[in-house]
């Protein structure tokens, strides 16, 4: 996995089930992941040592990680976000093929819809 892919899935993973960490794990993880510091930047703040906060780290990459094999929430929402782009598409390209008025102002209320729920997200 990329760097960046990594990032991402940690940051969503930290985004559905953060709030089952400990305190002490939520900041250290969020320091990390979502406010981008080092290791060594946390490990100072923290008065621990870097090996502990990449241990802290790691151990809640699994943790978040079996949360989601078992609930896989994550995975549902980026399907759910992929579906709701489709359809977005598809109204976009009936409601550019038709020259019904009345067909065209449904299409243009699922896109403004599909759209709004895209985004949402």
């Amino acid at each position: 996995m990329e760097y960046m892919e990594k990032i991402v899935r940690q940051a969503l993973l930290y985004d559905f089930y953060g709030e089952l960490l400990t305190e002490h794990q939520k900041s250290i993880y969020s320091d990390i992941v979502q406010n981008d510091l080092s290791y060594s930047e946390v490990a100072r703040d923290e008065g621990i040592s870097r090996q502990g906060v990449f241990d802290l780290v790691k151990r809640c990459d699994k943790i978040l990680e079996d949360y989601e094999s078992k609930l896989q929430l994550v995975e549902k929402f980026l399907d759910t976000r992929e579906r709701v782009n489709r359809i977005h598409e598809l109204a976009t390209e009936l409601k550019a093929m038709t020259d019904r008025q009345d067909l065209k102002e449904k299409m243009n209320e699922i896109e403004l819809i599909s759209k709004a729920i895209y985004e949402s997200y």
